[in-house]
């Protein structure tokens, strides 16, 4: 009698344990989801900013129409973009696009004295650095989820309930290590 109740026990702590491993999952799993929702917040920030830095920047019509059309055209490719791939992708032009009009906008003093440009410069700096807090906290919360699904015996139940990694939100590419070359 005393076998059937030590085995009962072993049973139901080891459902216990995967009941503990699955919620673990699904746990993560909303904290990715949670961390998802603030990089859109900070980038809809961003994304609302670049239409006032373009009109503000227009106004100036001796500066480089290209660069103010390559701001939009990669804004719009981020609102379109529908994967976390395409988002990144879109994301790192619109960064190097922004960088190429702050560069420009050190060669003409009467913009870079702009003080709406400037106030819309320091704002999107602020953004652009709650987005990189928000990205890595991201980053973090999916290396974490993406370590359990292949740990043992967590990959068990990552398997038996469709637990797929997730992808890393990356921005980082060959043309913002670049310096952008301005021609005057």
């Amino acid at each position: 009698m005393n076998a059937i109740y030590v085995i009962l026990a072993v049973i139901v702590l080891i459902a216990l344990y995967f009941i503990y491993i699955y919620n673990g999952f699904v746990s993560l799993k909303a904290a990715i989801d949670a961390a998802w929702s603030d990089i859109e917040v900070q980038l809809k920030r961003r994304h609302d900013l670049i239409p006032a830095l373009v009109e503000t920047v227009k106004g100036y019509q001796k500066y480089e129409k290209s660069t103010l059309e390559d701001i939009v055209k990669a804004r719009s490719m981020s609102l379109n973009a529908s994967s976390i791939e395409e988002k990144a992708k879109a994301e790192s032009e619109l960064s190097h696009a922004l960088s190429k009009l702050f560069a420009l906008a050190e060669a003409y003093p009467d913009l870079k004295a702009n003080t709406t440009f400037l106030k819309l410069q320091n704002e999107l700096s602020n953004i652009e650095e709650a987005l990189q807090n928000a990205r890595r906290y991201y980053n973090a919360v999916v290396r974490d989820y993406n370590a359990k699904i292949e740990s043992f015996p967590d990959l068990i139940i990552a398997k038996k309930f469709n637990f797929t990694p997730r992808e890393y939100f990356e921005l980082e590419d060959e043309k913002e290590k670049e310096m952008p070359k301005i021609d005057l």
